[in-house]
């Protein structure tokens, strides 16, 4: 079995990722994952960027460069690679690409009791939840096509977003087909005649308001 990694935050996967390209200050890495959009990949705030910086730093994954100063800014360390934080960033990388891990979705574990809520609020909470991700696909589908078309960043250094977009256009068309299976009786309620389907869920949703 590998080793327990010192570091596991994936925001400092996205510092280590980012120092690739260049030495950064905390600041600038902020301002870069924010243009790019990065908010649904990385938990971004400044608290926790810096926190992340000191750790890597503490674990000799990255190391201070210079210190600058741009007009009447407060001077800022710029930092970057280890050679063993080089390496680290390579072999976690590598491993997240390669092995899949149990996430335990949240969405997942209240779908698992989607029967609690009865037909009628099954769909009343389904379809709100389809407005919610319509909204997300074609926001962050057009922030995309900023990005990558204003060149701000190249396209595969925003690559996760296609793979986001993709997972939520894959469970839109999921809710939606569970949806209709529910309206039109195919996907039956315990104890619920499939002739009373569409009484039930009128029912149900009335119960829920």
């Amino acid at each position: 079995m590998a080793p327990k990694r010192k570091i596991s935050n994936t925001l400092a996967l996205a510092v280590l990722g980012l120092l690739l390209e260049r030495p950064m200050h905390p600041y600038e890495m902020a301002a870069v994952l924010r243009e790019r959009h990065k908010g649904s990949s990385f938990k971004i705030n400044s608290g926790s960027l810096y926190d992340t910086v000191e750790a890597l730093v503490r674990h000799g994954w990255i190391e201070p460069k210079a210190t600058v100063r741009s007009g009447r800014r407060p001077e800022r360390t710029v930092y970057t690679h280890t050679e063993l934080g080089h390496r680290e960033f390579l072999r976690w990388l590598d491993e997240l690409v390669r092995v899949p891990v149990d996430e335990y979705p949240k969405f997942l574990a209240a779908v698992s009791y989607l029967g609690a809520l009865g037909p009628g609020g099954a769909v009343d909470a389904l379809t709100e939840r389809t407005h919610h991700l319509t909204r997300w696909i074609e926001e962050t589908r057009a922030a995309h096509a900023e990005v990558v078309d204003s060149g701000a960043a190249p396209r595969l250094f925003v690559i996760e977003v296609e793979y986001l977009l993709n997972a939520w256009e894959s469970e839109l068309a999921w809710v939606r087909r569970t949806i209709d299976e529910i309206r039109d009786g195919s996907l039956a309620w315990p104890d619920t005649p499939p002739d009373d389907r569409t009484d039930s869920a009128d029912d149900a949703t009335k119960e829920s308001q």
